[in-house]
This record gives structure tokens, C-alpha cells and sequence, in this order.
């Protein structure tokens, strides 16, 4: 899959032709990154950004005591990934993904939801089960 940042920038293909999950997470954290309700990721496969791409590392710890880095394009701010440091997964930001079907969504943090999730949709109360 084709992914970009808003000004295209940053630019990359996934390693996969579809994301093992998608996820609309609602923890403090994600709202805060996408200045909104929850925000969306796309899991892959671990894999690094070309070298050339103009991105800077914001790094924070997790609740589960874990580090994550968040990489954003330099020019426009855009989260176009994360990843937790020793994972074997990197989370792509949805909006940053050519064609990426919205359908198989599921929902992740559901008890810190501050938006009613849609009845029948896939859910967790907090992680994931892997």
C-alpha cells in the first residue's frame, strides 16, 4: 500500500498489500495525536522508513512502561507511523493510506471512549488481544 504524509513529503509503500488490523484507538494518547476523538492505525509488519524521507522522532514511554517512537513528516507535522521499540509490529497512521478499507475496523480502548461506539463493532476495553 501507497502511504504519504498531507504535503507527500514523506512517502512509502507498505510491506504488505493489507494491514494485519486496523484499529480506531481511543486512549488519552491517540485523541491528543490526532486532535480529535481517536485516532487510526493501521498495523504492518515491522520495517524503517527510507533514509531520504524528511522525518523527525517525537519518543515517549508507554503505560505499559514500553518506549514508542512516533515519526512525523518535518515540513507539514503529519504522524504518519509509530512503533514500540523491540516490537515486531509498526502502527501506519489511516489517513496516510492510499485505499485502505475502513470496513474491517475494530475499536481498542473502548473504556476510555469520550465518542459512543457503534453497536456491533468489533471492540476491546483496552489492548488488543494479540
Amino acid at each position: 500500500m501507497e502511504a504519504s504524509c498531507q504535503c507527500g513529503a514523506v512517502h512509502f509503500s507498505t510491506p504488505l498489500p493489507e494491514p494485519l488490523a486496523v484499529y480506531h484507538c481511543h486512549c488519552a494518547e491517540c485523541r491528543k495525536q490526532s486532535a480529535s476523538a481517536f485516532g487510526t492505525s493501521a498495523i504492518f509488519p515491522s520495517f524503517t522508513l527510507p533514509d531520504d524521507q524528511p522525518v523527525a522522532v517525537y519518543t515517549r514511554k508507554t503505560d505499559g512502561g514500553g518506549i514508542l517512537d512516533c515519526y512525523f513528516c518535518e515540513k507539514c507535522g503529519v504522524r504518519v507511523l509509530h512503533a514500540r521499540r523491540g516490537g515486531n509490529t509498526v502502527s501506519v497512521k489511516g489517513g496516510c493510506i492510499d485505499g485502505l478499507d475502513w470496513s474491517i475496523v475494530e475499536h481498542i480502548w473502548v473504556k476510555r471512549a469520550v465518542v459512543a461506539v457503534p453497536e456491533g463493532a468489533k471492540r476491546w476495553e483496552g489492548e488488543p488481544d494479540d
